[in-house]
C-alpha cells in the first residue's frame, strides 16, 4: 500500500489509470474507500484518478495531537496545505478536483489559493454557509453515537477507519472538521475561484437544503448547478451512475467549450 510522508504523518493514497489527473477528496466521515463505485469508471474514461486519505482518516496517521488539531482554527487551512504538499510529492501539476461535502471545501479553498493549479472542480453536497454554529447543527443532525448506529453502518465505518473507529466517529459527528465549530461561510472565498465548478446537489439531503447549492452557484463566477431528484446526502452512493455521468459530461464541456448564456441574478 503506498504512503507518502506529509508534515510528519504518513498519508495513504491510491493512483489509478493514465491521462488528465483527477484528485478525489472524501467527506468528513470518509476515506478513499467511499469512491469504490466512482473511480473505476473515471479511469475507464481515460483519466488518471488519485485518491488519498486526509490526515486522521482511513489508513492515514492521526498523530497524538489529532483531537486538538481537528478542533483548531488551523484544521481547514492545513487540509489545503496538505493537498499542495501531496501534489508536489507526486509531481502533479494542474488537475481536476472532485470533493464530496467537506472535500468540496478543501477543493474550493485550494482553487482560491492556487488558481493556476486547478482545471475544474466538481463538488457535491457541500455546505455554503451555516445559519447556526456548526457544533449545534451536528448535535441536531448526528444525534446517534457510534454504538447506536445500524450494525451495517458500524461495519462499514470500521472497515474504513480501523480499530479506533468509535472514538473517530464520535469526534467527527461532534465537531465540524473543515466546517469548523462556529458559524461557517465560504461565500467570501467563492469569487476567487476562477475555474469552472460543477455543483451536484441532492434534493433530499438530511443535512443541507438545496438553497445551499443555489448560494454556491450564485457566488462562483463559472458555476454550473445540477440538482439530483429523489436523492439523499451521499450522492456518490445512492446515484453512482448519475454522479459519473454528470462528472464526465462536465469534463467534456471543458474540452469543447461553448459560449455561456448570460446568468440572470436577482437584485439584492
Amino acid at each position: 500500500m503506498p504512503f507518502v510522508k506529509l508534515m510528519k504523518h504518513n498519508i495513504y493514497y491510491e493512483d489509478h489509470g493514465e491521462g488528465e489527473t483527477m484528485i478525489l477528496l472524501h467527506h468528513g466521515f470518509g476515506c478513499t474507500e467511499m469512491w469504490s463505485e466512482i473511480y473505476p469508471s473515471l479511469v475507464q474514461a481515460g483519466y488518471r484518478v488519485i485518491l488519498y486519505d486526509r490526515r486522521g482518516f482511513g489508513r492515514s496517521e492521526r498523530g497524538d495531537d489529532f483531537m486538538e488539531f481537528y478542533t483548531s482554527d488551523g484544521f481547514r487551512p492545513a487540509a489545503v496545505e496538505e493537498l499542495e504538499n501531496f501534489k508536489r510529492e507526486l509531481g502533479i501539476g494542474k488537475c481536476h478536483l472532485i470533493g464530496q461535502c467537506e472535500g468540496g471545501v478543501v477543493a474550493i479553498d485550494y482553487a482560491a489559493k492556487w488558481p493556476d493549479q486547478v482545471t475544474s472542480i466538481t463538488i457535491s453536497s457541500t455546505q455554503c454557509y451555516s445559519e447556526v454554529p456548526v457544533e449545534e447543527l451536528n448535535r441536531q443532525k448526528f444525534y446517534k453515537a457510534f454504538h447506536e448506529l445500524d450494525p451495517n453502518l458500524q461495519r462499514k465505518y470500521t472497515e474504513w477507519h480501523g480499530k479506533d473507529v468509535e472514538a473517530a466517529f464520535n469526534q467527527f459527528r461532534t465537531y465540524g472538521g473543515e466546517y469548523g465549530r462556529d458559524f461557517f461561510d465560504i461565500r467570501p472565498v467563492l469569487p476567487h475561484v476562477r475555474c469552472p465548478v460543477l455543483i451536484l446537489y441532492p434534493d433530499r439531503s438530511f443535512l443541507f437544503s438545496v438553497e445551499q447549492a443555489v448560494a454556491l452557484y450564485r457566488g462562483l463566477p463559472l458555476g454550473e448547478l445540477m440538482v439530483l431528484p429523489d436523492c439523499v446526502h451521499n450522492t456518490y452512493e445512492q446515484e453512482p451512475e448519475e454522479y459519473i455521468r454528470a462528472v464526465l459530461n462536465f469534463m467534456q464541456r471543458q474540452k469543447s467549450p461553448r459560449k455561456r448564456p448570460v446568468r440572470l441574478t436577482c437584485a439584492a
